[in-house]
């Protein structure tokens, strides 16, 4: 792990597994000092590894608001990153509300009471990040209720940097990223949708973890960037 002057400390809601393990990893390797998050700390402790198990990690579940404003007592911060989500795929015919109340709970609603909560325990040139997602540029059959969430997520950052100013807000909106999410197509299947997909991306290949936590990063960083969504989709979005 290095060390560097302006260390910061972030908050990360997801930092368990797949992309947002991926974040604090990055993190706590330039010197930074990452807190996850956690709706289950014990089972998060459990799985992540080293040396993120000297991590602190704090109770967060983003459908409940008190442990939300309970998260003012691990500040102060220079960022929060909420990479949480929860699935409502499906066809219209099929849809589920208390799926769609759990889908925006994560990326919507959770995420505003964190605002809310936590918008008084960031330091100079702090920042919200939010996980939005392609879908929302790019909808399908069957991903109306995530093609509608992610797209709020966008709106949220626009009108959080306004509101929360001049603490930041920043939605970060991957695309396919090979984060492990698609292993349960199979070998083959994952293949071929990986293939096919980087032929129709103008970057000509799907993502990598790396990939998102570059924008993560930049959000954290850089502090001229708030009120827009990084869009980390190899162009994916324009086919």
């Amino acid at each position: 792990m290095t060390t560097h002057d302006d260390q910061k400390r972030v908050l990360l809601i997801g930092g368990g597994s797949g992309i947002g393990h991926a974040v604090a990893s990055a993190l706590l390797d330039r010197g930074d000092q990452p807190v996850i998050g956690a709706r289950d700390p014990e089972r998060t402790a459990a799985i992540l590894s080293a040396p993120l198990r000297d991590v602190p990690i704090v109770h967060a579940d983003l459908a409940d608001e008190a442990t939300i404003e309970a998260l003012t007592t691990a500040g102060p911060f220079d960022a929060v990153v909420s990479l949480a989500a929860a699935s409502a795929n499906g066809p219209a015919a099929s849809f589920d509300r208390a799926a769609i109340h759990d889908a925006f709970d994560a990326k919507v609603v959770g995420p505003m009471l964190l605002a809310k909560h936590l918008t008084g325990s960031m330091r100079p040139g702090g920042v919200f990040v939010f996980s939005s997602g392609v879908a929302a540029w790019k909808p399908a059959p069957g991903l109306s209720v995530m093609a509608t969430v992610n797209g709020a997520v966008s709106f949220m950052a626009e009108a959080l940097a306004v509101e929360l100013a001049p603490v930041r807000a920043v939605a970060v909106s991957p695309g396919i990223v090979d984060s492990g999410l698609w292993d349960s197509m199979g070998e083959d299947g994952k293949r071929d949708f990986f293939a096919a997909t980087a032929a129709a991306n103008p970057a000509g290949r799907v993502g990598t973890p790396d990939d998102v936590v570059a924008a993560v990063l930049l959000a954290v960083d850089n502090t001229f960037v708030t009120g827009t969504t990084l869009h980390v989709d190899g162009g994916g979005r324009l086919g």
